[in-house]
């Protein structure tokens, strides 16, 4: 019923929205929100995770894991992310070796979806970094002093008082950089990934309905950002302290 009225839409009106009438079409657009759903989860949960090993080495005793840090914030907090992805998928995926694909055939040890998780998790990562080292900053120092006098080690230190007060500090400050990332992941078009902006540009050179596949795109990703404001709220809430955080 749904591809009837869509067709008779297209029919009477001239709009063409093709992917819910067209199973051809339709496939092509789901696969390439299965492939942008699946690069924005890894990518912000790699992130995550370089924020957090990042911010670990910067607060160390190590001088060149500080170092390193520190380089690795300003690389990538001062250059394109588009400049990142080209690099990473042009120079140093042209380094790499590659694999037999089994049909006789060549294929590069690292995939364009590869390169663009790559390269978008360190690029937020980045940010992230010194969200989380800001929220930790924030942290009492009076807490701090009271858990060492306990004779906390550094890591319980950290996973038992400083991080939990840290991220429910910098909560809305890593939803903006999040949210950020997701509309990023439109990049990954530059280097042939099948995501939804390749998905959508495939079907309008084809069937000439750039009007409406630009409509649906922007629909798609006011509902990824959404979701993702929505999952970062809930979970600002669940965490917040009444008298600790405003």
């Amino acid at each position: 019923m749904i591809a009837a009225f869509f067709e008779r839409l297209n029919e009477v009106h001239g709009l063409n929205f093709s992917i819910f009438y067209d199973a051809f079409d339709r496939s092509r657009f789901l696969t390439g929100l299965w492939t942008t759903t699946y690069i924005c989860v890894v990518s912000i949960l790699a992130s995550l995770a370089i924020g957090l090993l990042g911010v670990w080495v910067a607060g160390s005793n190590s001088r060149p894991g500080r170092l390193v840090v520190r380089g690795y914030v300003q690389f990538f907090r001062n250059t394109p992310p588009l400049v990142q992805l080209s690099f990473f998928y042009f120079a140093v995926g042209g380094l790499l070796p590659t694999v037999s694909d089994g049909f006789g055939g060549q294929s590069p040890l690292v995939s364009g979806t590869g390169w663009a998780i790559i390269a978008f998790s360190l690029f937020a990562g980045a940010f992230n970094v010194e969200i989380f080292r800001a929220g930790i900053e924030a942290v009492p120092e009076t807490m701090v002093e009271a858990a060492e006098s306990l004779g906390y080690t550094r890591f319980q230190l950290w996973r038992q008082i400083v991080l939990p007060l840290a991220f429910r500090i910098c909560l809305p400050a890593l939803n903006n950089n999040l949210v950020n990332l997701v509309k990023t992941t439109t990049l990954a078009y530059a280097i042939g990934v099948p995501e939804l902006l390749y998905a959508a540009s495939q079907i309008w050179s084809e069937v000439f309905n750039v009007r409406e596949m630009m409509n649906v795109l922007l629909v798609v990703y006011v509902l990824f950002v959404a979701v993702l404001v929505w999952v970062m709220h809930r979970w600002e809430r669940a965490m917040r302290i009444p008298g600790y955080m405003p």
